[in-house]
């Protein structure tokens, strides 16, 4: 549907119209056109220079993170996914089963939202670009305040890139510095997909807009540690996911729950490593730095561990001491202990942070009903962690919890969202099923931004008899 009209007067409008005229053409490109145009964008964010220099801006400009692992996110991310969509059809005939008679077309949806976060200025924005690209469309990214400069760069780049190989600039587009509520909602209801990362607010917006949206559910990963787990490989998964670009990922871990005949050996591994537990004193203290007015503070989001603990130093007179010392052994996480869950528990929601809570649990039993528990505080529908020797429990929480992934002994920020020793597609945007409010549960990737059309030819009939849909039936019930 053409919604170019709506707001004639309107820059966001305008913004739109050229992004609509500009998907006209790349409507009629081929699909090795459409290809070129693809790598033509992933380079424009992995060739190493451009990399650097968007990871640096990011962290510059929003606070959160480190330069290092955005570089290795804005790579590994984005060559994964070029990876992913390396030798796929988008366009013309994308599949044909002659035993159905089913033929099917891959069509643009148009012209796509991307509503993107401050955690991932680059990747994210980057991610969503590519795919919509994939599908024919056009693509105007909305991002956060914070991380629109970031953003406005690697357009730039993108546009170099276009430039190079012939392709229309008004394919890939930014919605205008100041970025509003306002503003992002009309560009919202005057596009043809919205594709929604971030906080829930704008999850919400997404799907209140009255244009058809992809929106993710909240985080709040919580990983099992079972008594078969090996301490020291499961403490190195956990704290390379934990540490990762400063906890930004929403499939970063933010509960342990550790059965307790693996406690002492998990903790000493974690302690060995560089994570440290806060007592009851230090978790006040931190309770309060993270949760001043009851929402989750920017004072601790996508800090380092270190940071946290000098800032938690500088309001606690009386513990002063006792926190600049863990600041000065560098520490790579703190970890809490904590048994309750809910609104009066706040360490069992998602904290965005090196900051891990840690839940005890008899056995792997217990140990599944916590993690539920805290899902159906916050979390519903995400994934769940696990580490342990006995494939059966990876198919029970499969089974029996609300999640749309089970990620078993690996690095879980870095293995959700797809990596190079797994199969899950490489996405930074993580469905979260209707768990978790969204209309599907599956990594996004470039099939959520088509339109698909069939054509049905006649095949042979085979009518069943009704033996064959009732016989199991009425031979137990009856034909009553």
């Amino acid at each position: 549907m053409d919604h170019s009209n709506s707001s004639a007067q309107s820059p966001i409008a305008d913004l739109v119209g050229r992004a609509r005229a500009a998907q006209r053409i790349y409507d009629t490109w081929s699909q090795e056109q459409v290809d070129m145009v693809v790598t033509a964008a992933g380079w424009a964010i992995i060739e190493p220079g451009r990399n650097r220099e968007l990871a640096a801006l990011a962290v510059a400009d929003t606070g959160v993170g480190n330069v290092e692992d955005k570089v290795r996110k804005n790579h590994r991310k984005t060559l994964g996914l070029l990876r992913d969509l390396q030798g796929t059809r988008s366009v013309g005939v994308i599949a044909q089963d002659h035993a159905r008679g089913i033929v099917e077309i891959a069509r643009p949806v148009g012209v796509v939202c991307a509503v993107t976060p401050s955690t991932n200025p680059g990747a994210t924005p980057a991610n969503k670009i590519i795919n919509a690209l994939k599908g024919r469309n056009a693509v105007i990214v909305a991002p956060s305040p914070k991380g629109w400069t970031t953003a406005a760069r690697l357009i730039a780049f993108i546009h170099a890139q276009f430039d190079r190989i012939g392709a229309p600039r008004d394919l890939v587009q930014l919605l205008p510095s100041p970025v509003s509520k306002q503003s992002t909602a009309e560009l919202m209801t005057l596009c043809d997909l919205v594709v929604a990362t971030g906080s829930q607010a704008n999850v919400r917006a997404a799907y209140a807009s009255g244009t058809p949206a992809f929106g993710v559910g909240a985080g709040n990963v919580a990983s099992i540690v079972d008594e078969t787990a090996d301490p020291a490989l499961a403490a190195d998964r956990i704290l390379r996911s934990k540490t990762f670009d400063n906890a930004t990922s929403c499939s970063a871990e933010n509960s342990l729950v550790v059965v307790d005949a693996a406690r002492p050996a998990l903790l000493a591994a974690l302690e060995a490593r560089g994570a440290v537990m806060l007592d009851a004193s230090q978790k006040r203290v931190l309770q309060s730095l993270m949760w001043p007015e009851g929402r989750l503070s920017a004072a601790v989001i996508g800090q380092s561990a270190r940071v946290i603990a000098q800032r938690a130093a500088a309001q606690d007179a009386a513990g002063r001491a006792a926190w600049l010392a863990i600041a000065e052994r560098d520490p790579r996480i703190l970890m809490v202990d904590e048994a309750g869950v809910g609104p009066e528990h706040p360490f069992s929601g998602e904290k965005l942070s090196p900051v891990l809570t840690v839940y005890g649990a008899a056995d792997f039993d217990a140990a599944a009903a916590t993690v539920e528990r805290i899902y159906g505080y916050e979390g519903a529908g995400h994934s769940v962690g696990l580490h342990s020797a006995v494939p059966e429990r990876a198919l029970r929480l499969g089974l029996t919890l609300p999640v749309s992934r089970v990620i078993v002994d690996q690095p879980h920020a870095l293995a959700t969202g797809g990596n190079f020793d797994n199969g899950l597609p490489f996405s930074l945007s993580m469905g979260c099923g209707t768990w978790g409010k969204n209309n599907f549960s599956e990594n996004m990737n470039y099939r959520h931004y088509l339109n698909i059309t069939r054509i049905s030819r006649p095949i042979p009939e085979r009518m069943p008899t009704e033996d064959e849909i009732f016989g199991a039936f009425f031979a137990r019930h009856g034909a009553a």
